[in-house]
């Protein structure tokens, strides 16, 4: 091999490593926050998409299989929106609640809103105040504010419909229009819609979930 050659090459290697060892040496932290980056996309993604979907806005009970059960494609309520958004990045909300309520029951207010002395895979997940405890324990709670940027894409956000009525949505990364306000994916009766409601009703809570493991 020409020494000119040899030089070349072995100057080539040299780069690689060092970019492998700076890589090698980033934080978790740095290799997370890209994690979340990616996934928060896809879940956005996931939500979205389900504006294409008709549903009936249907409340009944519904006995399911467990895990990855879901009531038929063709009907559900806001709740079931949230769970197909994660189920189509590979979380499974049934999963993950139902597993969480069986280790820790009491944080739930299942025995005091409904009079239950045990967890029900086929609807605890799809109950809001149920969602509301989980993404507090197993997300990140974040501050209920009245400023639209403190709103990202991905976030989840509960609201009381007035009466103790309790709704839920993704905020995405459609803008309202002649506003810097994100919009929010959501069924409160007429299917998943993607509209500018986010400070339609008093919100009660806020938070980020990146499943299980903090990201995919």
């Amino acid at each position: 091999m020409p020494p000119a050659f040899k030089a070349r090459a072995k100057k080539h290697v040299l780069i690689v490593l060092s970019v492998w060892s700076i890589w090698s040496l980033a934080s978790p932290q740095t290799v997370t926050t890209l994690s979340r980056e990616q996934f928060t996309k896809r879940l956005v993604a996931a939500a979205v998409e389900r504006t294409q979907h008709p549903v009936h806005y249907v409340s009944d009970y519904v006995r399911i299989p467990y895990p990855n059960g879901d009531v038929p494609a063709d009907t559900g309520v806001c709740t079931d929106e949230i769970i197909r958004s994660y189920r189509a990045v590979g979380v499974d909300l049934q999963k993950e609640v139902h597993e969480d309520m069986v280790r820790n029951f009491s944080a739930y207010p299942n025995q005091k809103r409904w009079g239950l002395d045990h967890p029900d895979s086929s609807i605890d997940h799809r109950r809001v105040p149920n969602l509301m405890v989980f993404f507090r324990s197993k997300g990140e709670t974040l501050p209920i504010t009245n400023r639209a940027a403190d709103y990202a894409p991905g976030d989840l956000v509960t609201w009381d419909l007035g009466g103790g009525v309790p709704h839920i949505g993704i905020v995405v990364d459609q803008n309202a229009r002649w506003s810097d306000r994100y919009k929010v994916v959501h069924n409160i009766g007429a299917g998943p819609k993607m509209e500018d409601v986010l400070f339609s009703w008093k919100i009660t809570g806020h938070y980020r979930y990146f499943g299980p493991n903090g990201s995919q």
